[in-house]
């Protein structure tokens, strides 16, 4: 039985009155209070507790207890297994462990784990202990390069908006074209995966009735997204691609890709037979609009996404141009804009947002150019256990802190990643 009061008569009747000098209350300290009981299954620990662990048949996570300052626990292997499964240990909250908030395990056989809670910034250390990170669970939005839209002669007048790259993304509810979000994936750390940020495409070149180039795709890991359709010019059909591009006149606007995945909305249609407007590039949340007789057509409106820790809106349609009308505007996300009247260029898509490419106009002259799509993206939401290495050193990115996970955006470059 622990001694508990210390008495001012000893047993021997020696009178006590200081202790090392010191006169006043006393406490006396009796040691580790070991728990006879072997734990065999989870379990929450008690301050001043010891605890034999056995894990033969499985692992075990020990919930650590809200802390003061100075606070013990210690942990036995009771049986040598925690080399076989591990034994996890767990802070009550927001407590630390190590100076991290991740989860501790002991992989030691016949180890003792001495734990010591020192304060907020350190929380409970100990020997024989590493970090325990969570599952690597990378929720991401793929975005591919837009569009460009096309460029007009005066045989054309108005060409069409350049349609936005694919997008696709597990991140919120939605994702490009309209569908459910995807589903995250579940990478291993220390593993490379392949990341190409999705370029820009041209659009039509001054000069004469040239469509807009399609956009690159963008991809990570198995996940690939397509880039947007050219925008048409002069009674030519918008280009298929994550979403696709605006028509020109009396013709039909591009499709959005459907393999493997939806990813964006069509480009609208020509609708008018002798007119002098194109056709508005399809967008990741809505089609482009068609033309009309004088007026062009808008791009289709992109889509947002928060997994930044903001609402973002990404892969907006561009509009279309028009010679004698009202120009498309570009769909929300960072679409171009068309032109109007007389060689007009078509304006360019926002750089890493994947938004196609403003059509051009013309009524005399040799035309004008189509506007350049946008650059795509990549962007990763993870635990913040994990760190992003780039040993291909072809990426460009920055990585920041949100609530309790990293977001790296990569905007662009070609080359290999892994989570360390």
């Amino acid at each position: 039985m622990a001694l508990t009061k210390l008495t001012q008569n000893l047993i021997d009747g020696t009178l006590v009155t200081s202790v090392n000098s010191l006169t006043g209350a006393v406490t006396l300290e009796t040691g580790t209070d070991w728990v006879n009981t072997i734990q065999t299954s989870n379990f929450t620990a008690v301050a001043g507790k010891g605890y034999f662990v056995n894990t033969t048949s499985a692992e075990i996570t020990v919930t650590l207890p809200a802390a003061v300052v100075g606070n013990e626990i210690i942990i036995q292997d009771y049986a040598g297994t925690f080399d076989t499964n591990q034994l996890n240990i767990v802070a009550n909250g927001s407590e630390k462990i190590q100076s991290r908030t991740n989860d501790a395990k002991c992989t030691t056989e016949n180890a003792t784990v001495s734990l010591v809670y020192q304060d907020a910034t350190q929380g409970w250390t100990a020997d024989n202990i590493a970090d325990n990170p969570p599952p690597l669970i990378v929720s991401y939005l793929v975005v591919a390069g837009g569009g460009g839209g096309g460029s007009a002669s005066p045989s054309s007048v108005g060409a069409a908006g350049g349609g936005a790259g694919g997008l696709r993304t597990s991140y919120g509810a939605t994702t490009g074209g309209g569908g459910a979000a995807e589903s995250s994936l579940t990478l291993t750390a220390g593993v490379s995966y392949t990341t190409t940020i999705g370029s820009s495409a041209n659009g039509g070149a001054y000069g004469g009735n040239y469509p807009g180039s399609s956009g690159s795709n963008s991809v990570f890991a198995t996940i690939t997204s397509t880039g947007g359709g050219g925008g048409a010019t002069y009674e030519l059909n918008g280009l298929t691609g994550g979403s696709g591009g605006g028509a020109g006149r009396n013709s039909t606007g591009g499709v959005a890709v459907t393999s493997p995945v939806v990813q964006g909305f069509a480009g609208g249609d020509g609708i008018n037979t002798t007119g002098s407007a194109g056709a508005g590039g399809g967008g990741a949340s809505s089609s482009g609009n068609d033309s009309g007789a004088v007026n062009a057509g808008n791009g289709g409106n992109g889509l947002s996404v928060s997994i930044t820790g903001s609402a973002v809106i990404y892969a907006g349609g561009g509009g279309g141009g028009s010679q004698t009308g009202t120009a498309g505007t570009g769909g929300s996300g960072g679409g171009g804009n068309g032109a109007a009247g007389n060689n007009g260029a078509g304006s360019n898509g926002t750089i890493n947002t994947g938004s196609g490419g403003g059509g051009s106009s013309t009524s005399s002259g040799a035309g004008a150019a189509g506007g350049n799509g946008g650059s795509g993206t990549v962007i990763l939401r993870y635990p913040d256990a994990y760190t992003i290495t780039n040993p291909g050193s072809g990426l460009t990115f920055t990585t920041a802190t949100v609530s309790t996970d990293k977001v790296t955006t990569l905007t662009a470059g070609t080359g290999n990643i892994q989570f360390n």
